[in-house]
C-alpha cells in the first residue's frame, strides 16, 4: 500500500498525529483513540506496510513510531497546490485592499 492510500483513512491520520509526539504501544494508541484494540492494531499493519509506521520490540512490548520519509513524496505531491492556493491568497489579499468595504 502507498503512503497515499494510507493517508486517505482519517484514523490512521490520528495515529501518526499521535506517533509525531513520539513512540507509542498499542494500548496507549487504544487508550487515546474511539477504536478498538483489532481497529488499532489494522490501521497500524497498514502503517507499517506502507513504511509510514515502524515497530520496535522491547522484550514483550512493542513500540510504534513514525517513519516520515514516505511522507516526502506526499509533500513532493502538494507542492504545486501550496503554488496555487499561495497564489489565490494574495489575489484575495490584493481584492480586499482595493475594494475595503
Amino acid at each position: 500500500m502507498t503512503a497515499y492510500a494510507a493517508l486517505a483513512e482519517p484514523h490512521r491520520r490520528q495515529i501518526l498525529d499521535l506517533l509525531r509526539e513520539r513512540e507509542r504501544s498499542v494500548n496507549d494508541l487504544v487508550a487515546r483513540l474511539d477504536i478498538s484494540q483489532p481497529g488499532v492494531s489494522k490501521h497500524l499493519r497498514v502503517l507499517r506496510e506502507s513504511g509510514l509506521v515502524a515497530v520496535r520490540r522491547d522484550g514483550r512490548r512493542r513500540w510504534y513510531g513514525l517513519q516520515a520519509q514516505p511522507l516526502a513524496e506526499v509533500d513532493m505531491w502538494l507542492e504545486p497546490y501550496r503554488d496555487y492556493w499561495a497564489g489565490r491568497f494574495d489575489a484575495l489579499e490584493r481584492h480586499l485592499e482595493e475594494n475595503p468595504e
